[in-house]
């Protein structure tokens, strides 16, 4: 018996182990399950019936309180009383709702169908004494005590109801109670009995298999130390077979060690293979032990010429041997060194190398030697260089572009400064006979600006230099203010402009301000300028998922299907009347800003008709908030008051254009108490300002000496000027230039072409009229 115990396989011994205690344990999980089941489904019965006794409770309130609320309704006629009401009864159909599917007692069941009738009798009584506009207090209370029989019945109902499933709570707890207890007992149970289980089996194998586990382990140790193995008996379960495989695989490692040697003979002939790396050994010391035909190839020497030789060879004389040791010691401590540098072949050449160095550890963790892994990449050296030096001459040029756009904005504004500055003064004083020629130089004077600032803008969004402050913005303020700025536009074209649609204070649209209101204007004075007389302009707006569309109609002659390809074409302008301005760009530069912005812009027209150009942004949903009226900024100039009612003070202003500080002169001569200080030099005007302590300064940006840039950072360093306003006057009208100026301290910035009545209105700031 015992002989057959031992040769019965593990499978076998551990099924006649574990099976009585399984059996057992099994056992006590039905159990357990079955008793779970039952507790469960008390639990439930309790959950139910307490929600059952929740809903009649909010039932009773519901028409509690929709009850008062109708009273005090009828008796006030304050509409704040009406919410309770009206809230009633979508709850109270919810609540019966539930009481249908949670009441199981037919008793219960039958007062619920008892009460439905009577809280329906007094909803509807409720809607009477509501739909009565003449009731009086003396009638509501006859309503009120017509319907107490009502209100009785449904006290009565939903006592009884209540009654019955407190009733119906206490045995469900009970029941619940004692589900709980049997649960408790039947845990008990199977933990016993998991226990006994789980020590008979540990005796049974520590009794007759762990020990003879250990001893297969012992042989399995001493296999790989290569020391003999221990006897083992002749048993033919699993143990003893692991014991028989031991001695075998002694004989299959010695057959593999001859393998491994073959093994290694074949990589080194793979390796002798490689023609473009280099891949060598070096011992500890970093002397050179393997070589492959890579290696020869890349550095010149044959395998007889360099093995026992240092690898410091291979480096630049004046590396030697700080930087071969260093690569070494960086390899042994990170476990690899790689690095890219100049080598030395046989015959001197020099060639741009990567290298990998790689220490080797055997078994023990011992240091073993290296193994190093070089590769000739002069060829990708000598293009990455060609590519840096493109870039940056790309870069190089972009600046240059940058500067030139810089420079010609400059260059261009300033002379029209002199120019409609000159104009408008002339307008303010010219007589009626001379307002139309003045007129016209104002107007071609703006119509040149425009097309300045609309071919830099483009040359920036080509060069990829135009900032951008994208944000969601609220659409009707946008709207808004464009209809208002070309509103006197189009009454001088006799275009009426059709109100805009309602929309909700909480629809947005992600994009820059500025340069949305900028393409705005653009469509919608096309609109204008394209239309026929007595014709209308009109917008539209609908929101598509995630993007917002903005069409801007008009009802003027259209653009024939063969020209709208040719519609966004800078100077482009198909042909249009050549008394109406324009210059072509508006709408290749708002398509341009439009996809700068994740945008685009479309266009549906029809000859005769009219057409329909839509832009589309983001939308974005914003937090409601009233809308804030849009300003109209008033353009024309109020003739200042008598020089006798204006407060004396200095002006200094520093400009090295003459005609712009004739310009400046010429305006400050009109307030007769203001005294003019001049630099056409920045030291100069801060050694003024210093002097004479000025109520304002006029500081261009571009001077001969000092950048205005400059003098404003010193004037603001200067205990003396600290405090001075300093208005900056700059022909570079971008954006980073206006930002730049407000961080270091500006008062405002005024752009050339000054705008005189914005310039005068500046001026009554700081020297305003006396009280």
């Amino acid at each position: 018996m015992k002989r057959r115990w031992a040769d019965l396989p593990l499978r076998g011994k551990a099924l006649v182990v574990i099976s009585l205690p399984l059996v057992v344990l099994l056992l006590s999980l039905v159990l357990i399950y079955t008793t779970e089941r039952q507790t469960a489904r008390a639990e439930e019965d309790v959950r139910r019936v307490l929600r059952v006794q929740g809903d009649i409770q909010a039932v009773h309130t519901l028409l509690a309180e929709a009850a008062a609320s109708v009273r005090g309704y009828l008796l006030t006629r304050r509409e704040d009383f009406l919410p309770s009401y009206r809230n009633a009864r979508p709850q109270i159909d919810a609540a019966l709702l539930r009481l249908d599917r949670n009441v199981r007692d037919q008793r219960v069941r039958e007062q619920l169908n008892a009460i439905k009738p009577l809280i329906d009798g007094k909803i509807d009584g409720l809607q009477d004494m509501l739909d009565d506009s003449h009731a009086t207090p003396h009638s509501i209370s006859a309503i009120l005590i017509s319907n107490k029989h009502i209100l009785d019945a449904l006290r009565q109902h939903i006592g009884t109801m209540l009654t019955l499933e407190a009733s119906l709570l206490a045995e469900r707890s009970a029941a619940a109670y004692e589900t709980r207890q049997r649960l408790l007992l039947s845990t008990w149970l199977a933990a016993v009995c998991g226990l006994f289980g789980a020590i008979v089996a540990v005796l049974f194998l520590s009794k007759g298999i762990v020990a003879r586990v250990q001893n297969v382990q012992r042989n399995a140790q001493r296999l790989a130390l290569g020391h003999p193995l221990l006897p083992q008996p002749p048993e033919h379960d699993e143990i003893g077979q692991l014991g028989t495989r031991l001695v075998e695989a002694g004989l299959l490692l010695a057959e593999r060690e001859r393998a491994l040697r073959d093994n290694e003979e074949r990589l080194r002939l793979i390796i002798d293979g490689v023609k473009d790396y280099g891949i060598f050994a070096l011992d500890t010391a970093g002397h050179v032990t393997s070589w492959n035909n890579g290696a020869e190839r890349i550095k010149g020497y044959t395998e007889q010429e360099i093995i026992g030789r240092h690898f410091s060879v291979f480096y630049l004389p004046q590396e030697c041997p700080q930087h071969p040791d260093m690569a070494l010691r960086e390899a042994t401590g990170n476990g690899d060194y790689t690095e890219e540098g100049w080598r030395c072949r046989k015959d001197g050449t020099r060639f741009w190398a990567s290298v990998v160095i790689t220490a080797q550890y055997d078994g023990t963790g011992a240091l073993r030697g290296f193994s190093k892994i070089t590769r000739d990449i002069t060829d990708r050296r000598a293009a990455e260089i060609a590519l840096r030096t493109a870039r940056e001459e790309a870069e190089r040029a972009s600046r240059a572009k940058s500067e030139f756009l810089s420079r010609m904005s400059h260059e261009l504004r300033t002379p029209l400064n002199s120019i409609l500055g000159f104009a408008q003064l002339l307008d303010m004083d010219a007589a009626k006979t001379q307002k139309a020629q003045v007129g016209h130089i104002l107007r071609a004077g703006q119509h040149l600006l425009t097309l300045i600032n609309e071919v830099l803008d483009i040359a920036k969004i080509e060069a990829g230099g135009l900032a951008l402050n994208i944000a969601p913005i609220p659409l009707t303020q946008v709207l808004q203010e464009a209809l208002t700025l070309v509103s006197p536009m189009a009454t001088d074209a006799a275009i009426q402009l059709q109100p805009l649609p309602p929309l909700a204070a909480d629809i947005g649209i992600v994009a820059d301000r500025q340069r949305l209101t900028q393409v705005l204007l653009n469509l919608l004075s096309n609109a204008i300028k394209y239309n026929r007389r007595e014709g209308q302009v009109s917008i539209e707006v609908t929101v598509d998922g995630p993007r917002i569309g903005v069409a801007v109609c008009d009802t003027g002659t259209g653009i024939a299907a063969g020209h709208l390809g040719q519609l966004f074409t800078p100077f482009e302008r198909l042909g249009a009347d050549p008394n109406v301005e324009g210059s072509g760009l508006g709408l290749a530069l708002s398509k341009s800003l439009l996809e700068q912005m994740d945008g685009r812009l479309t266009v549906q027209s029809q000859v005769g008709i009219g057409s329909r150009f839509t832009l589309e942004l983001p939308f974005a949903r914003l937090p409601g908030s009233p809308l804030r009226v849009p300003t109209v900024i008033d353009s024309e100039w109020k003739r200042p008051a008598p020089a006798a009612c204006r407060v004396q003070g200095n002006v200094l202003c520093i400009e090295d254009n003459l005609s712009s500080l004739a310009l400046i002169e010429t305006l400050l001569q009109r307030r007769p108490g203001i005294k003019l200080l001049s630099s056409m030099q920045g030291q100069l005007g801060l050694d003024l300002a210093a002097q004479h302590r000025p109520q304002l300064i006029l500081l261009d940006v571009s001077l001969p000496d000092i950048d205005g840039l400059k003098v404003l950072q010193r004037l603001r360093g200067s205990a003396l000027t600290r405090d001075i306003p300093v208005l900056m006057i700059t022909a570079d009208a971008s954006d980073p230039t206006r930002r730049a100026l407000q961080d270091a301290g500006a008062t405002a910035v005024l752009s050339k072409p000054i705008n005189i009545p914005a310039f005068l209105a500046h001026l009554d700031q700081y020297f305003p009229e006396p009280a």
